[in-house]
């Protein structure tokens, strides 16, 4: 559907995706027609309702404290009526819609996502913060990623299986939809976190209950509404906004529900797999990570310095594969992290909205403190500060919940800074010796998601691409990602694998079938 503009609160006109204009030292303010300061309801069985309760909450712009939205606040009761909404279309009208017919249906969504997509990354900008350079570069990877899952719509399928049985037996298996899933989300890439939930879906003939995060939740609404206006039957996608105590907690729990997928804390997870024993409801997770990124003395510098500085800086540090403990070869330990330093100084901080922004804010006060107060933990361990270290309020920023891009030198094994993750703009730099004691250090970590290498040597390169235990391992880049290759971690970072082939059978249900010929 085309938006129309629409008259703002003070009787300004919106245009989709635009930002009013304001006159010189003030602030931008949204004219987005999804966050203009509405209400907006929870989306169940293809419709706008009310929360059940009556109740409702804000999201606010993280960089301006801006209300974008009143949003209802679902909690059991409403989930009680997404599942059953999500069962109803699993095994009505849903289950007979072909392989074809949900490829065609995903593939009609990613032409409205390409055709809105700058509503939505600017959405994404508004609702938790991340600059508009970086939501609107994500357009190729949400795109892939509902294309690919379109493609593997029509390639489900089972195996004929020569079995030892005695007798003359008949083999084979075939693939099912699991059934009602339940998605949590966080708030840090609203957008791309809802299609890597969405996509499996729909390709292999599950429904869906959504929880967002409460920090961002407008995203994945509008997400909900194009997807209907793709095709896709009433009940097959619901969205149910609210806390994760409550409505997030009820669908973990839930006897309806079939599977759970979560991107989250650690904490979370663990909390989520206690809820799911239940009915033993299938799980995957894709959690924290604390990732080394390490750098030997033979790298390429000139490469190695931006990449590590934006493998944590980029989002605010706000991704959960971030390279945030920068293991240096101590030759040129000194110099590397002064260069990282520069480089982060030399980054734009501010309102996402501004094309020129390079870092936006955390997404909250609760964030806010929780990151200055490691880097307050930082020092008092004996880390020094090489760079950043403190809130940034001056002016405009002061309205909002900015970090300045920090570089903790000094730091060692120990420390809780090398050890927790912080979840911010915040790198622990540690010098090291030999490749030999390396692998062990970089390993010793409850976390397992990922890991970077940064040499010329080749065999320096897959020896530690071998040794690091953790899902995914860049050598010579950093944070790359496309839709055929799966992505998850290890250990405390979870189970389970999202994108590639591997992301689509965490969707199905393996049936064995024999015959008695």
């Amino acid at each position: 559907m085309h938006q129309r503009p629409l008259t703002g609160r003070q009787g300004r006109i919106c245009h989709p995706g635009g930002i009013e204009s304001m006159s010189s030292g003030q602030h931008p303010k949204s004219c987005h027609p999804f966050a203009n300061g509405g209400y907006r309801r929870l989306f169940i069985d293809g419709k706008h309702v009310d929360a059940l309760s009556g109740r409702n909450f804000e999201s606010r712009n993280p960089a301006t404290g801006e209300l974008l939205a009143t949003v209802a606040e679902g909690d059991a009761r409403d989930v009680d009526l997404a599942v059953a909404a999500a069962r109803a279309a699993f095994v009505g009208s849903w289950s007979k819609v072909k392989p074809f017919e949900r490829q065609g249906i995903l593939l009609a969504l990613a032409d409205l996502v390409e055709r809105h997509f700058e509503e939505l990354a600017t959405l994404d900008t508004l609702d938790m913060g991340a600059p508009l350079s970086r939501t609107r570069g994500g357009q190729r990877r949400v795109l892939g990623l509902l294309r690919f899952y379109a493609g593997q719509a029509t390639m489900i399928h089972g195996e004929t299986i020569q079995n030892s049985a005695p007798g003359d037996y008949f083999t084979f298996t075939t693939k099912e939809p699991v059934g009602v899933v339940g998605a949590i989300i966080p708030w840090n890439a609203p957008l791309s976190a809802s299609i890597w939930k969405i996509g499996p879906v729909l390709a292999t003939g599950c429904t869906l209950v959504l929880k967002p995060a409460e920090q961002a939740p407008l995203t994945s609404l509008r997400l909900a509404e194009l997807a209907l206006e793709a095709g896709v039957p009433p009940g097959v996608i619901n969205v149910v906004t609210g806390f994760g105590r409550t409505a997030g907690a009820a669908l973990a729990e839930h006897p309806g529900v079939d599977k759970i997928a979560f991107t989250g804390s650690d904490a979370t997870g663990q909390a989520i797999v206690r809820a799911s024993a239940g009915n033993l409801k299938r799980v995957s997770l894709e959690l924290g990570g604390k990732s080394p990124n390490i750098v030997f003395a033979d790298a390429d510098l000139d490469s190695a310095v931006p990449a590590s500085a934006m493998a944590v800086f980029a989002n605010t540090g706000q991704v959960c594969s971030a390279g945030s403990r920068l293991y240096v070869e101590r030759p040129i330990y000194d110099e590397f992290v002064e260069r990282v330093a520069a480089f982060g100084s030399r980054l734009r901080v501010g309102d996402g909205i501004n094309p020129e922004t390079d870092i936006g804010p955390v997404i909250s006060d609760n964030q806010l403190e929780r990151v200055l107060r490691y880097i307050d933990i930082g020092k008092d361990e004996g880390a020094l500060v090489a760079g950043g270290g403190s809130r940034l309020s001056e002016g405009a920023l002061a309205r909002g919940h900015f970090v300045a891009p920090t570089v903790l030198t000094q730091v060692n094994d120990t420390m809780r800074v090398a050890k927790e993750e912080i979840f911010g703009p915040v790198i622990a730099a540690i010098p090291f010796d030999d490749i030999d004691t390396l692998t062990e250090r970089a390993n010793a970590t409850v976390f397992g998601l990922g890991g970077g290498v940064w040499t010329r040597d080749i065999g320096k390169a897959h020896r530690m691409a071998a040794s690091i235990r953790a899902g995914t391992v860049w050598v010579n880049c950093y944070q790359n990602m496309d839709p055929a290759v799966p992505f998850g971690g290890y250990k405390m970072s979870g189970y389970g694998r999202e994108s590639g082939i591997q992301h689509v059978d965490e969707y199905l249900n393996v049936k064995s079938v024999w015959i008695n010929s």
